[in-house]
């Protein structure tokens, strides 16, 4: 594909590769379909079914290639009459905005030959390139704009671990992106309650996802399907935002939700009219912040991921924390350290933990600490599952630090008590709500380096002091 002129960076590519494995992997269901019904009927025409264009190694090639994908298979699958086919309506909405990037039609022949060597009937190859699939995911941080689509697996496996979702539950990802949350809430649910077909139908029938751009719309919709979700129809392509909040009732709220709301940006000019007044506000994160709250049943509970700018701050973001305080208990914020999204994003961002229903009377904050001789998360690099080990060991365990020494703290408790801490709903109050309170441990950040490195540091330092120290007695003789 890099040898093709009209695909430009890796997002392009993996937009280009993605249409074709949904196709395949498409044809590869309705194989199955047939073979359970011979009375199926696929709702795709049938010379835009992938088996009739594509799977023949010798079918056509070249010009003839590109001008069938061009002129008739998009222009075919954009607009057939889908009816009210769920599967057909799928397809549909895959290609409303999805493109060839392509100009070769030899080249396009040699991916499509690729990708027919995939059998996604077979479970143990379905797996294989579940793992592939979400290797190409993560190389999307590092693909421009594409990088705000992509949450660290890690993360997301963590927050659905600590949310517990169960079987019959209703989850929802409101800014779904390329569909991680969902995808470790099946695995999760899958892992630990699904015993039977109608167990699988009822897991199938509770999750909903909503993202508004078309490439994480494609990602997400593909991504479920690896996952074993037959037809994701509860994944719509919209913007949350753009519906009023008061238009959001009882049959709209939800039991369980997991996001990584876009943050840093600033939303359509008039998205804020759609709430309340004292809520309006252009930052994106904060109003996804209040729809969360929003659309959270009394006893639901939300895991989900906020920079530091949504812990402070004045006038709405103010009104927003206080709001989140009286009618969640906000249980546990987990700090995370420097890097965890680079290189898309470098602002330290927060693990927030609620529950609705009940106020706020405490906060337990957990500070994950960086690897040993680490001083940020990179590329090369990144978070990793065992790095949430020190935090799940704490979760269940939690107790309140009273003042003592570092060393005697750390004998006591471990390096994990010297990364927890608890503040109580009055000192927040006396904060006017800012949520940003740092490690009381003071030097517990110290904590987890080696003696031998920490006497290093400290040399380099009197090192440097005794250099400035020597050039100010020179200067003054």
């Amino acid at each position: 594909m890099r040898q093709d002129a009209g695909v430009d960076g890796d997002a392009q590519r993996i937009s280009q590769i993605v249409w074709m494995v949904f196709l395949k992997m498409f044809d590869d269901k309705e194989k199955e379909y047939e073979t359970l019904d011979p009375k199926y009927r696929s709702p795709i025409p049938e010379r835009l079914r992938w088996r009739n264009w594509a799977a023949n190694e010798e079918g056509i090639t070249g010009e003839k290639l590109l001008d069938f994908v061009n002129n008739t298979l998009f222009k075919g699958l954009k607009n057939f009459p889908a009816g009210g086919d769920a599967r057909g309506l799928i397809v549909r909405q895959v290609f409303e905005d999805a493109y060839n990037y392509m100009k070769s039609g030899t080249l396009i022949r040699q991916v499509v030959n690729k990708i027919n060597q995939i059998d996604f009937n077979r479970k143990d190859e379905r797996h294989l390139f579940n793992d592939i699939y979400e290797h190409m995911l993560k190389e999307l941080q590092s693909a421009g704009n594409a990088g705000e689509y992509y949450t660290p697996r890690p993360i997301t496996e963590f927050i659905v671990e600590m949310t517990k979702p169960k079987l019959g539950q209703k989850i929802l990802d409101p800014a779904c992106g390329t569909g991680g949350f969902l995808a470790n809430a099946i695995e999760y649910i899958r892992g630990r309650e699904v015993k039977s077909p109608k167990d699988e139908k009822k897991l199938q029938e509770s999750l909903f996802g909503v993202e508004v751009k078309p490439l994480p719309y494609l990602l997400a919709i593909t991504n479920l399907m690896l996952h074993g979700i037959e037809v994701p129809r509860q994944i719509r392509r919209a913007d949350m935002l753009a519906r009023p909040l008061r238009d959001y009732g009882p049959s709209d709220r939800v039991d369980i939700i997991v996001t990584n709301p876009p943050f840093g940006g600033v939303v359509a000019a008039g998205t804020d009219a759609n709430f309340p007044a004292e809520l309006r506000t252009r930052e994106t994160a904060d109003l996804f912040l209040a729809l969360i709250m929003h659309l959270l049943k009394s006893g639901g509970s939300a895991g989900i991921v906020l920079p530091d700018g949504s812990l402070f701050g004045e006038g709405v973001k103010t009104r927003i924390r206080a709001k989140l305080l009286e009618e969640c208990n906000l249980h546990t914020i987990v700090r995370l350290p420097q890097g965890v999204f680079s290189p898309y994003a470098g602002v330290k961002t927060n693990l927030l933990f609620f529950t609705k229903g009940k106020p706020t009377k405490e906060i337990w904050y957990f500070e994950l600490p960086l690897p040993e001789g680490m001083k940020q998360f990179t590329k090369g690099r990144p978070i990793r599952h065992e790095d949430f080990d020190i935090v799940r060991k704490w979760w269940n365990k939690r107790t309140a630090n009273a003042p003592a020494p570092l060393e005697t703290a750390r004998a006591r408790s471990g390096l994990s008590s010297l990364m927890g801490w608890k503040v109580s709903i009055k000192e927040i109050k006396d904060q006017n709500y800012n949520l940003d309170f740092k490690n009381p441990n003071g030097k517990a950040d110290l904590a987890h380096k080696p003696p031998a490195e920490l006497v290093r540091e400290i040399e380099e330092k009197e090192a440097k002091i005794s250099t400035i120290l020597g050039e100010i007695k020179k200067y003054y003789k």
